[in-house]
């Protein structure tokens, strides 16, 4: 029965000696984290960029093809109103053209 009695008291104080251990281990853990979070710089926090602006579009510029269309519509409404006879309009009208 002795031997008995010491092997059971012997895994007692074994079982107790880990049981602090671990305790002790888990509590030190916890204070060098707590310590480490203290001592480390926050993290950046990023804030999202403003959304790209782009210009509008430009507008289309006019399509200038050198004829004058307003001098040639006057001609036009010349001729229609017997001012001008149709070679002279052809005359006229070529002269604007060649512009």
């Amino acid at each position: 029965m002795g031997l008995l009695r010491g092997v059971a008291r012997t895994a007692v104080v074994a079982g107790t000696a880990t049981a602090v251990s671990n305790r002790v281990s888990r509590r030190q853990a916890g204070r060098w984290a707590a310590q480490d979070q203290q001592a480390a710089p926050p993290e950046q926090q990023y804030a999202e960029p403003p959304p790209q602006q782009y210009a509008p579009p430009p507008e289309p510029a006019e399509e200038n093809t050198g004829v004058d269309l307003d001098a040639l519509k006057q001609l036009g409404e010349l001729r229609d109103a017997g001012v001008l006879t149709e070679a002279e309009f052809q005359v006229q009208k070529e002269r604007i053209l060649a512009r």
